[in-house]
């Protein structure tokens, strides 16, 4: 395995044990024992009290020019033109589309799994957990796709907590004073 293969593994890792945690202390139900799966199988597999849960992960950086330079990645001149590019674009016009983009290509994906929740990261520091909300009702869903759950990590390192996104009535509890 290379050291890109490895960084997305321990990308996928961490954000699993995060949204785990967030859930926990939101929910008071335990989540445990993290493993890796291979391609076939959503990403990581845990358990949701004694149920088996598969977690599909995904971060949200924006664009592949965001994501190499939030990474951290070697920016060619272009790269270096394409963010400069996007800083003309409000950052909430791009979140919305990123945002529809992510779900739809992971909503087309079929797993050898009875019960799967898509995690999506917010890697992007330009957006908010609140940004991220408040285009809920805007979001397209594809009518077809395996998850159960959609939920949202707000940032990086989980301080503005999880968000349901899917199913709706999940997200509008969560909303909901009390």
């Amino acid at each position: 395995m290379h050291g890109q293969q490895l960084e997305k593994i321990k990308l996928e890792h961490d954000a699993a044990r995060l949204f785990m945690r967030l859930y926990e202390q939101k929910y008071q139900l335990p989540m445990r024992h993290i493993w890796h799966n291979e391609p076939a199988k959503p990403d990581v597999s845990c358990y949701l009290a004694d149920e088996r849960l598969d977690l599909e992960i995904a971060h949200l950086y924006g664009s592949e020019a965001e994501a190499m330079q939030i990474l951290g990645r070697s920016l060619s001149l272009q790269t270096h033109q394409e963010l400069l590019a996007l800083q003309q674009v409000p950052a909430e016009d791009r979140l919305l589309e990123a945002l529809n983009r992510l779900i739809a290509q992971k909503g087309r994906k079929s797993y050898d799994s009875s019960r799967v929740w898509l995690v999506i990261r917010n890697a992007n520091p330009h957006w908010r957990s609140q940004d991220l909300q408040q285009h809920r009702p805007r979001l397209l869903l594809p009518s077809q796709h395996p998850f159960e759950q959609i939920w949202l990590v707000g940032d990086l390192f989980g301080l503005s907590g999880i968000v349901p996104l899917f199913p709706q009535q999940l997200w509008q509890q969560a909303r909901s004073p009390g």
